[in-house]
C-alpha cells in the first residue's frame, strides 16, 4: 500500500474541491482524508495501490468545473502514521 500526499494550489477552496475529491477517491477506492489548509491550498492524504494515486493526482490536476488549479505537488511517504479504512473531508 502507497500513501502521498497531495498538495492542491490555486483556486482551490469554495468550488467544491473537497468533496469531488472525496468522491474521486472513493471511485478510486483509496482511503485518507482531503482538508482546506488556511493558505488557500487543498491538502489530500491518500492511502492504496500507487497506480490510483497517480489516478487521483491526475484528476486534482483539473479539479471540479469551477477550480482554477495552478499546480499539484506530491510527497510519497514511505511510512504512514495511519491507516484510514475511509476517505472523508477534515474541517
Amino acid at each position: 500500500m502507497a500513501t502521498a500526499y497531495l498538495r492542491c494550489v490555486g483556486r482551490v477552496q469554495g468550488v467544491f474541491y473537497r468533496a469531488s475529491t472525496r468522491d474521486k477517491a472513493r471511485g478510486l477506492g483509496l482511503r485518507g482524508w482531503v482538508k482546506n489548509e488556511s493558505n488557500g491550498d487543498v491538502l489530500v492524504l491518500a492511502q492504496g495501490e500507487r497506480e490510483k494515486i497517480g489516478l487521483l493526482e491526475d484528476w486534482c490536476k483539473e479539479g471540479p468545473p469551477l477550480a482554477s488549479v495552478q499546480n499539484v505537488v506530491v510527497d510519497w511517504v514511505d511510512e504512514p502514521v495511519e491507516k484510514f479504512t475511509d476517505f472523508s473531508v477534515r474541517y
